[in-house]
């Protein structure tokens, strides 16, 4: 095996080193396809075939990567490939003359070429470019996988996303709905008379989540800071200036694990609306998720998997003391304290940690038993108030704040809040993060004496809320892991 593996290495070797020798020979004849500087390109594979009939015999130009290539005397078939798809060209000898059409067969497999002629049809029905000339814009020096297997090592896939998008079509067809899912989201939350803001990165202090950041240092001011985990406490402070309704759509940093959910670099969407709650913040997003699945795939009904999740559907509404009581069989109602609460843990061997009270048990019972149980889009309402220490008290219920999350396909894709204005009751739930901090949560945040200042000054009633975009991205697209939908993810470093 070791020999054969030799073999092909030397066999590679050979091949790559007669593709540098062709290059050297253009260049030497004064061809150097790396001299070249554009190519007027004016029409693109899938829009000559879909308008074949107003175009045939019509002269085009088009420019892409050489994918198939048949050489037969003096005349030849290549198949070229762009952005929108793939197109046929007959390149014959009579037509673009004797010495390009010597170029042309010393032409390889990944090669990047423009080809000039008209449009027409093949004996066989094919619709192709009969070239007039043929260009070399570009020489491709490595060699493409097989044609008919394809890109297939998942490893190499993500490591390599240029050479995955050449060879897997369904690939690139990720990417430009995702590109269509977030320019959908903005028309619509544009309509609804959002306004599209930017806020800091580096932040001297990540709130607005539980999680642990990451950090660097400013060597201009000698201050260390930290990459932001959240959009929200800045967004808040410009509901606080009067913008009412103000949206971010950008990149969130979060030193945590990698799986098929999770990157610690994400794209999150927060938004949040002045005079109005969390009621209004399911209003939003059950219209937002059907206007882009619509605009996108032209339907709300979304294949996942073996599932069909069906987002016309008025969304199910659940709090999550129910969500427990109906999955799990547990009436948190019913259990009168944080001693109950832990006892009830043990015998259901759930998880927890001492610092942990009757409210981070009822969500720690929500993970465990109900989460994979929520297929179907559902809001998931009321969280106690230990998890949610940016979020307002129900009047009638304070153990519990005025949130929810949206779950759909078993996975959290939304969390929303009527979001705390009080600053005093916002400085004591600050107080009992930085307690958890110092009891070990590393993910607890820390108070933010700026943000409570802006409170101070006065925050309207708000709801607000944030999406994973890549989560909805996932749904969309019917992918399996984040990483299938993120260009680049984060993958270990090839030297360790």
């Amino acid at each position: 095996m070791a020999e054969a593996k030799n073999v092909q290495e030397q066999d590679l070797n050979q091949l790559l080193k007669i593709r540098r020798e062709k290059l050297a020979e253009l260049q030497e004849a004064g061809k150097d396809p790396f001299r070249i500087t554009k190519y007027d390109v004016t029409h693109h594979s899938r829009e000559i075939k879909e308008h074949y009939d107003t175009l045939e015999g019509q002269n085009v130009r088009v420019a892409g990567r050489v994918m198939q290539k048949r050489v037969m005397g003096k005349a030849s078939f290549c198949n070229v490939q762009d952005l929108e798809g793939n197109i046929q060209s007959y390149v014959a000898r009579d037509s673009i003359g004797e010495e390009p059409y010597k170029d042309f067969k010393k032409f390889d497999i990944g090669d990047i070429v423009g080809i000039e002629g008209e449009v027409f049809k093949t004996k066989t029905g094919e619709i192709s470019i009969h070239a007039a000339s043929v260009t070399l814009l570009s020489k491709s020096l490595q060699i493409l996988p097989e044609k008919y297997h394809g890109l297939t090592n998942t490893d190499l896939r993500y490591r390599q996303r240029y050479t995955d998008l050449i060879m897997n079509e369904e690939v690139k067809d990720t990417f430009v709905k995702r590109s269509k899912i977030i320019s959908a989201i903005r028309r619509y939350l544009d309509g609804q008379g959002f306004m599209e803001v930017e806020t800091p990165m580096l932040v001297s202090n990540a709130g607005g989540a539980a999680a642990r950041p990451f950090e660097t240092h400013y060597n201009a001011l000698d201050e260390d800071v930290k990459l932001r985990i959240s959009l929200e406490l800045y967004l808040k402070r410009l509901i606080v200036g009067g913008l009412e309704r103000v949206y971010e759509i950008g990149r969130v940093f979060r030193n945590e694990g990698v799986d098929t959910r999770h990157n610690p670099e994400f794209t999150l969407m927060e938004l949040y609306q002045a005079y109005t709650d969390y009621y209004g913040m399911m209003d939003l997003t059950e219209n937002m998720y059907r206007y882009v699945a619509q605009e996108v795939l032209g339907t709300t009904k979304v294949t996942y998997g073996d599932q069909v999740i069906d987002l016309g559907k008025p969304f199910e509404r659940l709090t999550m003391v129910d969500a427990v009581k109906r999955y799990a069989g547990v009436d948190f109602d019913q259990v009168a304290d944080t001693e109950a609460a832990k006892k009830l843990a043990d015998e259901r061997h759930v998880e927890y940690e001492d610092r942990h009270t009757k409210g981070d048990i009822l969500s720690l019972f929500f993970e465990e038993f109900c989460e994979e149980h929520l297929i179907q889009p559902t809001f998931i309402l009321d969280h106690p108030i230990e998890i949610s220490p940016l979020t307002k008290k129900k009047p009638d219920k304070p153990g519990y704040v005025e949130r929810f999350e949206l779950f759909i396909t078993g996975r959290e894709m939304a969390n929303a809040y009527s979001e705390l204005n009080d600053p005093i009751d916002q400085r004591e739930r600050f107080k009992a993060q930085e307690a958890a901090l110092a009891a070990g949560d590393e993910e607890a945040n820390t108070t933010d004496e700026d943000f409570l200042n802006a409170l101070e000054i006065g925050m309207p009633p708000t709801g607000g809320i944030g999406y994973g975009i890549d989560r909805l991205v996932m749904l969309l697209t019917n992918s399996p892991s984040i990483r299938d939908v993120l260009l680049f993810p984060t993958l270990k470093s090839m030297d360790k």
